[in-house]
């Protein structure tokens, strides 16, 4: 017993005076683990959990349920685990929020990336903007499964309502890590593009999240028609018609 705490105070005082940088996977588990497993050594499950896993990332990532069925994880160890990886994405959103426009595209997009962090199934967030493309608001308006996600149009006007936005993004993850959209995905912001066009409120973008990148539709040849309003779309026709006839 004594032979064990004084290995946990070691381990918590390197952390606390070099940080986690020097500490390989496994004593980052077995630090984290000190917090559900309040004696004995957490060493082997730590190890045991890398091994089943692959990586402290997968780790991270995995389900409660999965992770439970290691050797050593109940299911105090499995919700402080798993709420590791939400807390960072919230650590992440809310630090990176603030006073940001989405004219910083690169610096827009990695904060849209990290909403994602650890999600299993198709989310979509609607990033509410003002008429200089700062940021006033996010949140999650739909949760789907691993495949597909359904998005309520009350919930997509009353968030930016609520916010007084007059510029909005779309975003949605695939899991399965497929970049491109799927029809149903340019049918779904065709309706966004609508809905939000009939009360004056500019859809700029629908941004696909896969494999830790972006896809931007509206920076797409092939999807850019639909984030533009009917005016631009007639100009467009009728250039592309002047050209044709020289």
């Amino acid at each position: 017993m004594a032979m064990h705490e004084g290995h946990r105070q070691r381990v918590r005082e390197r952390f606390l005076s070099a940080g986690l940088d020097s500490f390989p996977p496994h004593n980052v588990l077995e630090l984290l683990l000190f917090y559900s497993i309040p004696q004995g050594d957490t060493n082997e499950t730590a190890h045991r959990l890398i091994e089943h896993f692959g990586s402290l990332v997968n780790v991270l990532d995995a389900a409660p349920e999965e992770l439970c069925k290691v050797k050593g994880v109940g299911e105090k160890s499995a919700t402080l685990i798993a709420l590791t990886a939400q807390v960072a994405r919230r650590y992440l959103a809310e630090q990176g929020g603030e006073k940001l426009s989405f004219h910083s595209s690169q610096e827009f997009q990695r904060f849209v990336i990290s909403k994602f962090l650890g999600l299993k199934n198709e989310a979509t967030y609607l990033f509410c903007l003002d008429n200089n493309a700062r940021l006033l608001h996010y949140q999650q308006v739909s949760l789907g499964t691993k495949y597909a996600v359904n998005l309520d149009n009350r919930t997509l006007l009353e968030t930016a309502f609520h916010h007084s936005a007059t510029q909005v993004v779309l975003a949605h993850n695939h899991p399965n890590g497929m970049e491109a959209p799927s029809p149903a995905d340019v049918k779904l912001t065709e309706n966004a593009a609508k809905l939000y066009r009939e009360v004056g409120i500019k859809l700029v973008d629908h941004l696909i999240v896969a494999n830790g990148d972006c896809f931007s539709m509206a920076g797409h040849r092939r999807f850019m028609r639909i984030f533009l309003d009917n005016s631009n779309i007639i100009s467009m026709e009728r250039q592309r018609a002047a050209d044709a006839a020289d």
